[in-house]
Protein backbone atom coordinates (compact mmCIF):
# COMPACT_ATOMS: atom_id res chain seq x y z
CA UNK A 1 0.00 0.00 0.00
CA UNK A 2 3.01 2.32 0.94
CA UNK A 3 3.73 2.01 -2.75
CA UNK A 4 1.29 3.12 -4.42
CA UNK A 5 0.18 5.94 -2.26
CA UNK A 6 3.98 7.02 -2.90
CA UNK A 7 3.35 6.52 -6.28
CA UNK A 8 0.15 7.90 -6.21
CA UNK A 9 1.09 11.04 -4.13
CA UNK A 10 4.39 11.70 -6.64
CA UNK A 11 2.35 11.95 -9.89
CA UNK A 12 0.42 14.57 -7.91
CA UNK A 13 3.56 16.61 -7.09
CA UNK A 14 4.65 15.76 -10.67
CA UNK A 15 1.52 18.07 -11.68
CA UNK A 16 2.98 21.00 -11.56
CA UNK A 17 4.06 21.88 -14.57
CA UNK A 18 6.33 24.47 -14.19
CA UNK A 19 7.12 25.35 -18.19
CA UNK A 20 3.37 25.59 -18.49
CA UNK A 21 2.85 27.66 -15.50
CA UNK A 22 5.64 30.35 -16.50
CA UNK A 23 4.13 30.07 -19.88
CA UNK A 24 1.30 31.17 -18.82
CA UNK A 25 2.34 34.31 -17.14
CA UNK A 26 4.05 35.42 -19.84
CA UNK A 27 1.35 34.04 -22.36
CA UNK A 28 2.98 31.43 -24.22
CA UNK A 29 2.29 27.94 -23.98
CA UNK A 30 5.82 26.30 -24.64
CA UNK A 31 4.73 23.32 -25.93
CA UNK A 32 3.41 25.05 -29.57
CA UNK A 33 6.89 26.59 -29.27
CA UNK A 34 10.36 24.90 -30.12
CA UNK A 35 10.31 20.89 -29.23
CA UNK A 36 7.04 21.25 -28.33
CA UNK A 37 8.36 20.51 -24.75
CA UNK A 38 7.35 21.85 -21.55
CA UNK A 39 10.36 21.10 -20.12
CA UNK A 40 13.90 23.21 -18.79
CA UNK A 41 15.63 23.07 -22.86
CA UNK A 42 12.68 24.26 -24.42
CA UNK A 43 12.36 27.13 -21.78
CA UNK A 44 15.57 28.39 -22.04
CA UNK A 45 15.33 28.33 -25.85
CA UNK A 46 12.07 29.87 -26.65
CA UNK A 47 11.93 31.99 -23.32
CA UNK A 48 15.59 32.46 -22.51
CA UNK A 49 17.72 31.79 -19.36
CA UNK A 50 16.04 33.08 -16.65
CA UNK A 51 12.94 31.18 -17.59
CA UNK A 52 14.99 28.44 -18.24
CA UNK A 53 16.55 28.45 -14.85
CA UNK A 54 12.96 28.76 -13.03
CA UNK A 55 11.76 26.21 -15.03
CA UNK A 56 14.61 23.36 -14.09
CA UNK A 57 14.44 24.83 -10.10
CA UNK A 58 10.46 24.13 -10.19
CA UNK A 59 10.97 20.91 -11.66
CA UNK A 60 13.91 19.77 -9.34
CA UNK A 61 12.65 20.88 -6.49
CA UNK A 62 9.09 19.31 -6.80
CA UNK A 63 10.66 16.01 -7.09
CA UNK A 64 13.20 17.08 -3.78
CA UNK A 65 10.10 17.96 -1.56
CA UNK A 66 8.36 14.80 -2.50
CA UNK A 67 10.68 13.27 -1.45
CA UNK A 68 12.24 14.94 1.34
CA UNK A 69 7.85 14.59 2.48
CA UNK A 70 8.13 10.44 2.37
CA UNK A 71 11.27 10.40 4.13
CA UNK A 72 9.54 12.27 7.17
CA UNK A 73 6.05 10.10 7.01
CA UNK A 74 7.84 6.54 6.36
CA UNK A 75 11.30 7.16 7.74
CA UNK A 76 10.37 5.86 11.47
CA UNK A 77 8.21 3.17 10.58
CA UNK A 78 9.76 2.09 7.27
CA UNK A 79 13.63 2.32 7.65
CA UNK A 80 14.52 -0.26 6.15
CA UNK A 81 12.51 -0.04 2.54
CA UNK A 82 12.68 3.84 2.50
CA UNK A 83 15.35 4.32 -0.36
CA UNK A 84 12.69 1.87 -2.07
CA UNK A 85 9.92 4.36 -1.10
CA UNK A 86 11.15 7.18 -1.92
CA UNK A 87 11.93 5.22 -5.43
CA UNK A 88 8.50 4.81 -6.05
CA UNK A 89 7.33 8.54 -5.05
CA UNK A 90 9.95 10.08 -7.64
CA UNK A 91 8.93 7.93 -10.36
CA UNK A 92 5.38 9.40 -9.85
CA UNK A 93 6.63 12.93 -9.70
CA UNK A 94 8.30 11.68 -13.38
CA UNK A 95 5.25 10.30 -14.56
CA UNK A 96 2.73 13.10 -13.52
CA UNK A 97 5.49 15.69 -15.12
CA UNK A 98 5.81 13.87 -18.59
CA UNK A 99 2.38 12.90 -19.09
CA UNK A 100 0.04 15.25 -17.08
CA UNK A 101 -3.37 14.56 -16.96
CA UNK A 102 -4.95 17.99 -17.53
CA UNK A 103 -2.75 18.96 -20.52
CA UNK A 104 -3.57 15.85 -22.78
CA UNK A 105 -0.82 13.81 -21.11
CA UNK A 106 1.80 15.89 -23.01
CA UNK A 107 4.53 17.33 -20.52
CA UNK A 108 8.37 17.20 -20.50
CA UNK A 109 10.83 14.67 -20.60
CA UNK A 110 11.12 14.68 -16.47
CA UNK A 111 15.43 14.69 -16.30
CA UNK A 112 15.04 17.68 -13.97
CA UNK A 113 12.57 15.71 -11.92
CA UNK A 114 15.06 13.27 -12.05
CA UNK A 115 17.83 14.83 -11.18
CA UNK A 116 15.52 15.93 -7.82
CA UNK A 117 15.36 12.02 -6.91
CA UNK A 118 19.04 12.20 -7.63
CA UNK A 119 20.08 13.82 -5.26
CA UNK A 120 18.06 13.10 -2.46
CA UNK A 121 19.56 9.10 -2.81
CA UNK A 122 23.14 9.18 -2.78
CA UNK A 123 25.59 11.38 -2.99
CA UNK A 124 28.37 9.66 -4.68
CA UNK A 125 25.35 8.93 -7.57
CA UNK A 126 24.94 12.76 -6.97
CA UNK A 127 28.38 13.95 -7.52
CA UNK A 128 29.47 11.21 -10.49
CA UNK A 129 26.13 12.16 -12.47
CA UNK A 130 26.54 16.32 -12.29
CA UNK A 131 30.22 15.84 -13.07
CA UNK A 132 29.19 14.04 -16.35
CA UNK A 133 26.17 16.01 -17.08
CA UNK A 134 28.75 19.50 -16.83
CA UNK A 135 31.41 18.02 -18.76
CA UNK A 136 29.39 16.20 -21.09
CA UNK A 137 27.01 19.05 -22.37
CA UNK A 138 30.95 21.34 -22.54
CA UNK A 139 32.33 19.06 -24.69
CA UNK A 140 29.39 18.46 -27.23
CA UNK A 141 26.59 21.57 -26.33
CA UNK A 142 23.91 19.54 -26.78
CA UNK A 143 21.63 18.69 -23.61
CA UNK A 144 20.13 15.65 -24.42
CA UNK A 145 23.82 13.72 -24.12
CA UNK A 146 24.07 14.97 -20.78
CA UNK A 147 20.78 14.33 -19.59
CA UNK A 148 20.65 10.68 -21.08
CA UNK A 149 24.36 10.17 -19.67
CA UNK A 150 22.44 11.23 -16.18
CA UNK A 151 19.97 8.69 -16.24
CA UNK A 152 22.12 5.94 -17.55
CA UNK A 153 24.60 6.42 -14.76
CA UNK A 154 22.21 6.36 -11.80
CA UNK A 155 21.30 3.00 -13.27
CA UNK A 156 24.53 1.97 -13.82
CA UNK A 157 25.91 3.02 -10.27
CA UNK A 158 22.63 2.23 -8.18
CA UNK A 159 23.46 -1.86 -9.62
CA UNK A 160 26.46 -1.55 -8.44
CA UNK A 161 26.57 0.08 -4.92
CA UNK A 162 23.51 -2.24 -4.73
CA UNK A 163 25.55 -5.23 -5.50
CA UNK A 164 28.63 -4.02 -3.62
CA UNK A 165 25.99 -3.81 -0.78
CA UNK A 166 26.35 -0.04 -0.42
CA UNK A 167 22.57 1.39 -0.18
CA UNK A 168 20.79 1.09 2.58
CA UNK A 169 18.10 -0.69 1.43
CA UNK A 170 17.24 -4.11 2.94
CA UNK A 171 18.37 -7.01 0.67
CA UNK A 172 14.65 -8.25 -0.27
CA UNK A 173 14.13 -4.94 -1.63
CA UNK A 174 17.31 -4.88 -3.83
CA UNK A 175 15.56 -5.89 -6.78
CA UNK A 176 12.45 -4.25 -6.81
CA UNK A 177 14.82 -1.29 -6.55
CA UNK A 178 16.73 -2.01 -9.58
CA UNK A 179 13.56 -2.62 -11.60
CA UNK A 180 12.61 1.18 -10.34
CA UNK A 181 15.90 2.65 -11.38
CA UNK A 182 15.33 0.64 -14.68
CA UNK A 183 12.27 2.90 -15.33
CA UNK A 184 13.35 6.13 -14.72
CA UNK A 185 16.19 5.40 -17.68
CA UNK A 186 13.53 3.70 -19.95
CA UNK A 187 10.71 6.70 -19.45
CA UNK A 188 13.57 9.28 -20.44
CA UNK A 189 15.04 7.36 -23.69
CA UNK A 190 11.64 6.87 -24.49
CA UNK A 191 10.66 10.63 -24.07
CA UNK A 192 13.91 11.56 -25.89
CA UNK A 193 13.40 9.15 -29.30
CA UNK A 194 12.95 12.24 -30.99
CA UNK A 195 16.49 13.33 -29.68
CA UNK A 196 18.82 9.90 -30.10
CA UNK A 197 17.29 10.10 -33.99
CA UNK A 198 18.52 13.48 -34.23
CA UNK A 199 21.66 12.71 -32.66
CA UNK A 200 22.44 9.58 -34.95
CA UNK A 201 21.41 11.34 -37.55
CA UNK A 202 23.84 14.46 -36.54
CA UNK A 203 21.49 16.85 -36.50
CA UNK A 204 20.59 17.50 -32.81
CA UNK A 205 20.29 21.01 -31.63
CA UNK A 206 23.18 22.21 -29.55
CA UNK A 207 23.47 24.75 -26.23
CA UNK A 208 22.26 28.13 -27.78
CA UNK A 209 20.88 27.45 -30.98
CA UNK A 210 17.41 29.10 -31.67
CA UNK A 211 16.39 26.37 -33.63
Amino acid sequence: MERVICLAVGYVFGLFQTGYLYGRIVHKDLRQYGSGNSGTTNALRVLGKKAGILVFLGDFLKAVVLCLLIRFFYGASKPDMMPLLVLYGGLGVVLGHNYPCYLHFKGGKGIAATAGVIITMDWRITLVCLAAFVISVAATRIVSVGSLLVVSLFLIMWLILGQMGLLPLAGEYLLESYVIVLLFAALAYWRHRANIKRLLNGTENRFGSKK
